[in-house]
């Protein structure tokens, strides 16, 4: 191992991957993923400006609860989890499947640096594209039967919250591409296997997901005064927001330092 530091090299290699990753046919694909929910908030809008909305449980529906149904099903439960997979995995993993792998280990910075300026370039491009399409959700909904500036914390909590959740499922899919062969089918597997299995199961399994704690922050940033967000808190055996919120940073620093670990001891042999 060289005497690099990681900080500064790991920096470099953030500075070089953002714009690749940015550019990438990956993320033209997903930003198409990320923008549905603002044409579904658009046809919506139009839908409310001409026609009332359903009446759910003797209430009728407004803008605030959309927008929390909007974060809670379509964010946190299926496009955090997906980015997470599919950029996380692919962070060494494509760099074994181009052949570019052994030119990047040659470089004078250690291996792990490598893992965690790719981690941090995924990072800064899942916000660039998960968080503009979530404001614009919310400007589109929030104003049908509801008030912009007295929601807007909830904006915050909930752009905090995904933050948070695109970290951790990253940590924990880099770890899984650093770690596996095929590491996209192990992830895939994980997220619509494992932890849409464990949350439905009573008893201690769940805590070993990261939906168990993200889920956890996400009440507190939808619409207190809603029916749905009255039957998720009847539903669910949640953490405090504060155990929420460690563990996922420990989940965060532990996975990548594993992934970290992983790098630098396994021996990545190319395929001809």
């Amino acid at each position: 191992m060289n005497n690099s530091s990681l900080l500064p090299s790991a920096l470099r290699i953030f500075d070089i991957s953002l714009g690749q990753m940015l550019w990438s046919r990956r993320s033209v694909l997903l930003g198409l993923l990320v923008g549905a929910p603002v044409l579904l908030a658009a046809a919506v809008r139009l839908f409310a400006a001409t026609n009332q909305l359903p009446v759910i449980n003797g209430a009728g529906l407004n803008g605030p609860t959309l927008f929390g149904v909007v974060i809670w099903w379509l964010f946190v439960r299926f496009i955090v989890p997906v980015l997470g997979v599919f950029y996380g995995t692919a962070l060494i993993a494509d760099e074994v499947d181009d052949k570019t792998i052994t030119y990047l280990f040659t470089r004078p910075v250690r291996r792990a640096s490598i893992l965690i300026g790719k981690y941090f370039a995924y990072l800064g491009c899942v916000v660039l594209l998960v968080l503009p399409s979530v404001v614009l959700v919310y400007f589109l909904l929030v104003p049908i039967g509801g008030h912009i500036g007295e929601s807007f914390p909830a904006l915050a909590a909930d752009l905090g919250m995904l933050a948070i959740g695109l970290a951790a499922y990253g940590a924990v899919f880099a770890l899984v591409g650093a770690m596996l062969k095929r590491p996209l089918i192990a992830g895939l597997v994980f997220v619509f296997g494992w932890e849409l299995g464990v949350l439905s199961i009573p008893g201690y399994l769940k805590r070993l997901s990261v939906a168990y704690y993200l889920q956890a922050l996400v009440p507190h940033a939808m619409p207190q005064d809603s029916s749905i967000s009255s039957l998720l808190l009847a539903i669910q055996d949640q953490p405090p927001v504060w155990v929420s919120l460690i563990y996922l940073f420990v989940i965060v620093g532990l996975s990548l330092w594993l992934a970290g670990k992983s790098v630098e001891n396994r021996e990545y042999v190319l395929e001809q």
